[in-house]
């Protein structure tokens, strides 16, 4: 097997948040790093810190073989996952066929290790409070669907003597990333409202600690086989996040509500209206549901099987991400 430390590991999906921040800090530490990129990716940030860039597409088998062909360790961290006017049949591509195909070609080259990135939505809106890895599975739309599939699908190949680790890390946020950055916004402005009560759970994690999570699957001997959940240091009620992301800011605290009812009626009332016509459509029920399905999760077994330990404050993170946006003109 490919274990040699000069030996490059390959990234799948590095021009991602959490891709671009592990090869970032694999790179810090002298490691070689490859990365899979598609050809229409902007790959600057890449270049700069010295990766190996070779082109190709997951759902593309003998791209990835290409790729996988000489590494040592394999992420995947490949995924559809912001935009909400993909098909089921691409996020089955993508999430499903395209996590076989680096399986399949880990098995062909002899690589030691295939750490999966999949996602904490395999558990949707959760069945325990708080969720761990044994707990049920809910997926509620095609990209949690398709990443259990994925999931299942890898198991069985595990079990059969597949070297890979499977990982369900928690929301991920930080500087470097817009996936919050809306919040952030409308709450700087004045303008956020808050959909039903606020009392749905949401578990952040800083993204420094999920990168040292990350190599933690792909180096710990004790992970080989495993599935575990990484996430931060607590979860948070949401009416509590939008209040600590306003004092990150200096912003007052916005108490605006509006009620669940009508607003999961017009989501679904956009879906319907822009998928046919391949828009994304303006709101949609996933980004409803940000606000009422429970997220909080038990990352134990990451913490006794692994040492992962999520180091960095709520507070803290938040204002790292905040004074990022508004280096970067975010806040304007």
């Amino acid at each position: 097997m490919n274990s040699e430390p000069d030996t490059p590991v390959l990234i799948i999906g590095a021009t991602g948040f959490a891709g671009r921040a592990l090869a970032k800090r694999l790179r810090d530490q002298g490691r070689p790093v490859r990365a899979m990129v598609r050809p229409s990716s902007d790959t600057t940030a890449l270049k700069a810190m010295g990766a190996e860039l070779v082109e190709g597409d997951i759902t593309d088998a003998a791209a990835v073989g290409r790729a996988v062909a000489g590494s040592s360790t394999v992420y995947n961290f490949a995924s559809p996952f912001r935009s909400a006017t993909p098909t089921l049949e691409y996020f089955r591509k993508v999430n499903r066929d395209g996590a076989l195909h680096v399986a399949e070609a880990v098995q062909k080259h002899g690589v030691a290790r295939y750490v999966h990135c999949s996602t904490i939505g395999v558990h949707g809106h959760v069945q325990e409070i708080p969720c761990t890895e044994t707990s049920p599975f809910n997926p509620g739309d095609d990209y949690q669907d398709t990443k259990l599939e994925a999931e299942l699908a890898l198991q069985e190949m595990i079990e059969g003597g597949l070297p890979a680790v499977i990982m369900r890390p928690a929301s991920m946020y930080g500087p470097g990333d817009t996936r919050m950055l809306k919040m952030f916004r409308m709450v700087k402005k004045g303008s956020w409202f808050t959909v039903g009560d606020g009392s749905a759970w949401f578990h952040p994690a800083y993204i420094d600690d999920l990168t040292a999570g990350f190599q933690l699957c792909g180096e710990h001997a004790d992970a080989l086989g495993q599935v575990f959940i990484m996430a931060g240091p607590e979860p948070i009620h949401l009416r509590d996040l939008v209040k600590r992301v306003a004092e990150s800011m200096d912003a007052p605290y916005p108490t605006r509500r509006v009620p669940l009812g009508p607003m999961l009626m017009a989501a679904r009332a956009c879906e319907a209206i822009c998928k046919p016509f391949g828009i994304e459509p303006p709101l949609y029920e996933r980004r409803v549901r940000f606000f009422t399905n429970d997220r909080n999760f038990d990352d134990g077994k990451a913490r006794r099987v692994l040492g992962y330990e999520p180091k960095t404050p709520l507070p803290e993170g938040l204002k790292r991400t905040a004074d990022w946006y508004a280096a970067n003109g975010y806040l304007n």
